[in-house]
């Protein structure tokens, strides 16, 4: 089984990507409501994948993103944001995001981008 870490500040969303995921058969081995708790849930659980909010209380989400490139460069991250600044999702793929996904999402778009990351 596939393990997931979702990062988000709104614990709407992550309940949201929690019971999304979930129900497609992946484990959630943990939520981060800031990028202090993302950086150290992504060291403890090593998860086989990240959601990534880039608008996070103490830090930006492309910061949180570098991190955990710095520590697990092999690290599969996908960003999930309101924010669709072209900018910011150039931005995020050049650090290893492998994808972008901007809020308000559907359920298909959000597994089928999870299932295309957890492939490669």
């Amino acid at each position: 089984m596939k393990r997931i870490l979702i990062v988000d500040d709104s614990f709407y969303m992550r309940t949201m990507l929690k019971n999304m995921l979930t129900d497609a058969g992946y484990e959630v081995v943990g939520e981060a409501p800031n990028g202090q708790t993302a950086l150290e849930l992504a060291k403890e659980t090593n998860p086989d994948l990240i959601t990534l909010d880039v608008i996070l209380p103490d830090n930006t989400g492309l910061d949180v993103l570098k991190g955990i490139k710095k520590d697990q460069p092999d690290m599969k991250v996908i960003i999930v944001s309101a924010v669709g600044q072209e900018v910011i999702v150039n931005e995020a793929m050049e650090y290893g995001a492998l994808s972008y996904i901007v809020k308000p999402f559907s359920e298909e778009k959000v597994l089928e981008v999870v299932s295309k990351a957890l492939q490669d």
